[in-house]
């Protein structure tokens, strides 16, 4: 049963006296049920409800023939340099050293950082781009990995974002807003779309950082958070240090089959406090314990490598095994996915080079780039590429003119006006660049990407028309792209809509 009816049901029976002694909340409820009604979330009274099977999302959804089953996000945190590792720009070669045109800088909006220079010395790309695969994509030679990968993936050249500091910009991208407090997208997704398996979460998130813990950015919880919606959507975060998930164990003394016992005991005593006060937290206190239950086996086999081969291994690099690193987490999101999973956030720090680009750059991708680039061969090998999106990308690039001494830079700026993802998979055109910006990497000079659009396409891969994947808050309908964006028909695989913007 749906809790929304719970809730009228508990409004059926309420005495005067209950009523007046919660008069406040009590209005609240009734008032979000009617809404509820309204806008068609309430399910019908005889709606089945087993908690022993995965939920089911909303009833009208997929809206068309999903691409992906499952989505990846490989969060690169700090804003990885678009101008040196995805945007060629032999041109800025020649100009290195003299300040960047007003006529190309304009009024673009910079951090407090930079805005205020008086010279803006041109760097060009710090090692040089070569060209990958039969497509010919363009990759600098940072990322070998990656680049074998070139007839897998589509490079957007064109993406541009408001935000400037990264909580902000990170927050947008998640989230849809600068502001902290909407529900994330993999929260939206599990709203909409339910989950797939009986025995993990349907959103899962794992942090990681660069090893010399140069970037100072922290990853906040409401960057995988549900807003406003149930408390179940929420990502599950595992844990890099100690165990993976907290409290999974029995207690000492406490057999399997007493704590199922104890938890049906305790199910009960929820579901009556729930049908007298109809709180989708209880709901989601519910659906938790149940869920913590099952990963006590769930997690455990998770986290065994012993049916990985060597090879398998290798291909994620030295680090793999060393848990809490990038490698490793990369593997155990394959394994997330595989087993039905629907949506994984990885966020990586260390990708703000404000001064150590001529070092840290070379690091971050010699940690990212083999592991990166191994989850999406892996899902390939394993016939799960076709049904599952990957999207690897920041909150933003980095700034094509050098920050720090103006006769000797050494790193980069925050930069919004124009910066480059790629994406793999899950109904995604695959070994083709899209977009392009003009000779400092600066301006877009063709098929513009916003923050929203983007968000738009990922969830049109996974069946959903972002403008109807809504959620009543405060008097208004919300929405993960907000009231903004289309979607990219240009990168999508469909014989219809083939780009024609190949390197």
């Amino acid at each position: 049963m749906h809790w929304s009816t719970l809730i009228h049901e508990n409004l059926a029976r309420v005495t005067r006296r209950q009523l007046l002694g919660s008069a406040t909340s009590g209005i609240g409820i009734a008032a979000l049920a009617a809404l509820l009604q309204q806008d068609g979330f309430a399910a019908p009274a005889d709606a089945p409800r087993d908690r022993l099977k995965p939920h089911d999302g909303l009833p009208d959804l997929p809206h068309h023939r999903p691409s992906a089953k499952r989505v990846v996000v490989m969060w690169q945190g700090g804003g990885p340099s678009h101008v040196d590792l995805f945007d060629p720009k032999p041109q800025m070669q020649s100009t290195a050293g003299q300040d960047i045109p007003a006529s190309i800088r304009g009024d673009t909006r910079l951090s407090t950082m930079s805005s205020g220079y008086a010279r803006w010395p041109c760097v060009p790309a710090i090692r040089p781009f070569r060209r990958f695969g039969e497509c010919g994509l363009e990759l600098s030679e940072l990322l070998p990995h990656i680049g074998s990968l070139a007839d897998d993936i589509c490079i957007i050249r064109s993406l541009h974002t408001e935000a400037v500091n990264h909580a902000p910009g990170v927050t947008l991208f998640l989230t849809g807003a600068q502001v902290p407090g909407r529900p994330s997208m993999g929260a939206w997704l599990s709203y909409g779309l339910g989950n797939e398996s009986q025995q993990l979460p349907t959103f899962v998130v794992m942090t990681s950082s660069d090893r010399g813990k140069t970037c100072g950015q922290l990853f906040f919880d409401y960057y995988w958070g549900s807003g406003f919606l149930p408390g179940k959507h929420q990502g599950v975060k595992f844990r890099n240090t100690g165990d993976l998930v907290p409290y999974l164990a029995d207690p000492p003394g406490i057999s399997r089959d007493a704590r199922r016992h104890l938890l049906e005991d305790l199910a009960a005593l929820n579901a009556e406090h729930l049908r007298d006060y109809g709180d989708p937290d209880i709901d989601t206190r519910i659906a938790q314990y149940e869920m913590a239950f099952r990963m006590q086996t769930s997690v455990p086999e998770l986290v065994d490598f012993s049916d990985e081969s060597a090879a398998t291994l290798a291909r994620y690099g030295p680090d793999v095994l060393v848990k809490g690193t990038y490698a490793n987490n990369c593997l155990i999101a394959r394994r997330l996915l595989e087993r039905g999973v629907r949506f994984v956030q990885l966020m990586h720090s260390g990708w703000d080079q404000h001064n150590n680009l001529y070092t840290q750059l070379a690091e971050q991708c010699r940690d990212t780039d083999a592991p990166s680039a191994a989850l999406v061969q892996d899902l390939k090998d394993r016939g799960l590429l076709d049904e599952t999106l990957v999207v690897w990308g920041g909150e933003f690039g980095r700034t094509p003119f050098g920050q720090g001494d103006a006769d000797k830079p050494n790193g980069r700026d925050h930069f919004g006006q124009a910066f480059a993802w790629w994406l793999a998979g899950g109904g995604i055109q695959p070994g083709m660049s899209y977009g392009s910006t003009d000779d400092f990497a600066w301006n877009i000079t063709e098929n513009p990407v916003h923050v929203h659009d983007l968000q738009a396409t990922l969830l049109h891969c996974c069946g959903i028309d972002h403008t109807r994947l809504t959620f009543r808050y405060q008097g208004r309908q919300y929405r993960l792209t907000d009231v903004h964006g289309k979607v990219v028909q240009g990168i999508l695989r469909s014989p219809d809509l083939q780009s024609s913007n190949r390197p």
